[in-house]
């Protein structure tokens, strides 16, 4: 697997790790699931993992240059 791969693979695990924890986060706001404004989940879900992805850009510790042979 060559490194843009490899990359792409990391960031979209953490991308969507991120997404998955907004989500519970937001609508742990909430008291009950009728309260939950599922149009502000789903913003704020989408933002973070767009955040993510941006993020990773600077770099990820999964992927190194010395890890391949």
């Amino acid at each position: 697997m060559n490194k843009t791969a490899k990359w792409l693979k990391a960031a979209l695990v953490r991308a969507v790790k991120t997404v998955a924890q907004t989500a519970v986060a937001t609508i742990g706001t909430s008291a009950l699931m009728s309260d939950v404004n599922w149009a502000a989940v789903l913003s704020a879900s989408i933002l973070a993992g767009a955040l993510s992805l941006l993020t990773s850009t600077a770099g990820l510790p999964e992927v190194t240059d010395d890890a391949d042979p």
